[in-house]
């Protein structure tokens, strides 16, 4: 029955959109595959086919900018919900929360009358400098595959199209109008493509944003191996193709690629975009025919049709609602990573200490309007300093001290950042009267960290270090007081060589939303059982990272080759036994959890088959909290160079003291398969596996070994 009204639904879909492309002229076609405003296009109003409006971004809905230039429009009613970064949800580990995530996002892009929000941004984190890494989920495919689809099904259930992006290899920013990338096969299938195929094949996602660099040679807007042979024939998807803003090169070759609809191309009148005039005389001189822009039409129509455009109950949304504030809240609660906790100087008690010192910039900025296109007009953002004042209540004595300055620069030009310099007298200064605050109070609280003048769109960094002398300011506290918390705010990793061993506990905190001022007190003070984990690696330096060791970190800024193939994070650190500072998926309790008697259904896996992982978890400690069991995969007689071990999967299980439970895992012959060059097709070889179960990729807890037989 089901799949006769999938037919029935289909058919009249077809019927539907075939009648109107056929009533409608070239002109009429060609108004719909180009931008008739910055987040428009066109639509055909004798045929009743409104607008198609767009919006960013992959963390709430942009505000309201003018039709024809970027000011904003100056309303009072394009507030958003800030939702955690994206960085912030991969580190929830839960996809769970990735669908409530999409559900808000898509009601608050319905609330504000969008068709399409320009999001998951799904790109791999290949180095720690990219300056949109914050955007992004991981370093792990499988990982932002597992967050990645029911984030789309969330937007998507409320009538709003997801937009993927960027297709594909956006990994750095700097250059990124200019650079070609160059990748063998393998590390293009294994490692860089298969969040995509995922988000494409599993999720449905209506459409996607090709990428701004070269890939072999051709724009990603232009790409027909990308576009048309991998997306459209192999996996079959259906919806549009949306170049980035000022992302599109050419007009013939773009038609033919794959390329559907233009955005934002940089000239002075929209009829001169690549798919407006010029494209309409390349059908009329035969140099395109006119069935392709048909196919584009049929495209953007079926995208419609699939979210409710036509349809008079369609979903109208709501935005900053009390629901939607508690969704951001949780989301946020569950993404805090606590690094370490030395003597467990965590969770904090409040009615055992009379003083603390707040210490940092980062304590009292606001964050949702930054960060480039990602940027929101927030309804509200607590900061940590409020959150903490909210929670203490006039209880303990807060003591604020800014301790230092940002004083970035940037130069467009290239791409670059340049932290500036401040006057001496003025550094010295806050951080004189940090330490002083820090001397006497009971317990430092220092929020430290990036910015959105580091973690932008246009730029990356060009190193690890914190900027703004903060190396130099948390040693200086730490010499006056030991009872230092660090609470990193950024959406990447950072060096902490200088301090890190002497400083008792560090919190990875994000940009963590609206309500991230109050989830960092309630994690401190123990409201909260911190469960984050790390979704990339923290490595100890730039220099122990695989682009700078195999050498093309960033390139020469047009040419970039990713020489460490598939040995990418996690991969790379425990195949060749480089020691991070912290691993990929790391992240410590106010509990402890003990993992064991892990059972296979069968010690011999045949081809097509499957067989069952059991293993035991046991909240041993004394209050309640959460636990990310992660799988993990060796290859023990691989023909090929693997890594040492891959995340195959995971599950987030939440104990109260002394509870157990069993996770359950099915292992088959895809999970054990690497792209084989010559076949050009997955391939799993028999011989020896490992199946490890840890709780990051460098703590193993329990391991067993099988075999896969014919």
């Amino acid at each position: 029955m089901k799949m006769t009204q999938i037919n029935a639904q289909t058919s009249d879909e077809t019927k539907f959109i075939n009648n109107l492309i056929n009533q409608m002229t070239l002109d009429e076609k060609i108004s719909m595959i180009h931008a008739n405003s910055k987040f428009t296009s066109a639509g055909v109003e004798r045929l009743n086919i409104p607008e198609w409006k767009l919006s960013d971004g992959p963390h709430g809905v942009r505000e309201e900018i003018n039709r024809d230039d970027w000011d904003p429009a100056g309303l009072d009613n394009d507030f958003a919900t800030y939702l955690p970064v994206g960085t912030a949800l991969a580190a929830t580990w839960n996809p769970d929360l990735a669908l409530e995530f999409g559900q808000v996002l898509g009601r608050e892009a319905r609330g504000r009358g969008k068709d399409v929000i320009l999001g998951p941004g799904i790109n791999i984190h290949r180095t720690p400098l990219c300056g949109r890494n914050f955007e992004y989920m991981s370093e792990d495919p499988l990982l932002i595959s597992k967050l990645a689809v029911p984030y789309i099904q969330g937007v998507q259930s409320q009538d709003v199209a997801a937009c993927v992006k960027h297709f594909a290899l956006n990994n750095q920013e700097y250059e990124r109008f200019r650079v070609n990338v160059e990748v063998d096969e393998r590390t293009l299938r294994e490692i860089y493509l298969p969040g995509f195929e995922a988000a494409f094949i599993e999720g449905k996602s209506l459409t996607v944003m090709s990428a701004y660099n070269k890939f072999r040679g051709d724009w990603c807007s232009e790409n027909e191996y990308l576009l048309t042979d991998i997306l459209k024939n192999e996996w079959g998807f259906e919806g549009v193709v949306i170049s980035d803003w000022d992302g599109t090169h050419s007009t013939v070759k773009a038609a033919k690629a794959g390329l559907d609809l233009e955005m934002g191309t940089n000239k002075s009148s929209y009829n001169d975009y690549y798919f407006a005039d010029a494209l309409k005389e390349a059908v009329e001189n035969g140099e395109v025919a006119e069935e392709i822009i048909n196919d584009k039409v049929r495209r953007i129509l079926t995208v419609m049709y699939r979210t409710n455009v036509f349809n008079k109950d369609r979903s109208t949304g709501e935005f900053v609602s009390d629901r939607n504030f508690e969704s951001a809240r949780k989301i946020a609660e569950e993404a805090v990573v606590l690094l370490k906790n030395e003597n467990s100087i965590l969770p904090l008690n409040k009615t055992q200490i009379k003083s603390i010192a707040v210490i940092g910039e980062n304590a009292d900025r606001k964050h949702a309007y930054g960060g480039g296109s990602s940027a929101i007009k927030a309804k509200y953002e607590i900061t940590p300093l409020e959150g903490l004042k909210n929670k203490l209540g006039g209880s303990v004595n807060i003591n604020y001290a800014q301790g230092y300055k940002s004083t970035t620069l940037f130069n467009w030009s290239d791409g670059r950042i340049d932290t500036g310099k401040s006057d001496a007298d003025y550094v010295k200064r806050l951080r004189d009267e940090a330490v002083e605050t820090a001397k006497n109070s009971d317990y430092v609280i220092m929020f430290m960290g990036l910015n959105h003048d580091f973690d932008m769109e246009s730029v990356d960094r060009t190193e690890m270090t914190l900027p703004y002398e903060q190396d130099a300011l948390i040693k200086g506290i730490l010499e006056v007081n030991k009872n230092v918390i660090v609470v990193l705010i950024s959406g990447q990793p950072v060096e902490m060589n200088e301090w890190i061993n002497n400083t008792p506990a560090v919190i990875q905190g994000w940009y963590s939303g609206s309500e991230a001022g109050n989830v960092f007190a309630d994690i401190l003070f123990g409201d909260v059982n911190p469960s984050g984990k790390l979704p990339f690696t923290f490595p100890k330096k730039l220099e122990d990272t695989p682009a700078f060791k195999f050498g093309d970190i960033p390139g020469d800024g047009l040419e970039v080759e990713y020489k460490e193939g598939v040995f990418v994070g996690y991969r790379y650190y425990d195949s060749f036994n480089v020691e991070p500072l912290f691993p990929f998926g790391h992240g410590l309790s106010y509990t402890e959890f003990e993992i064991s008697d892990l059972k296979l259904s069968n010690d011999k896996l045949q081809i097509d088959e499957e067989i069952v992982l059991e293993v035991n978890v046991k909240n041993t400690g004394k209050s309640a909290g959460k636990e990310v069991v992660q799988l993990y995969i060796n290859d023990v007689e691989s023909s090929v160079e693997r890594p040492n071990k891959e995340l195959k999967g995971f599950e987030k299980v939440s104990l109260a003291p002394g509870e157990s439970k069993k996770v359950e895992f099915r292992i088959n012959t895809k999970q054990l398969s690497f792209y084989d060059i010559e076949t050009r097709k997955f391939k799993a070889e028999h011989g020896k596996f490992t199946a490890l179960i840890g709780t990051s990729s460098k703590d193993i807890k329990q391991k067993k070994e099988f075999i896969l037989t014919d």
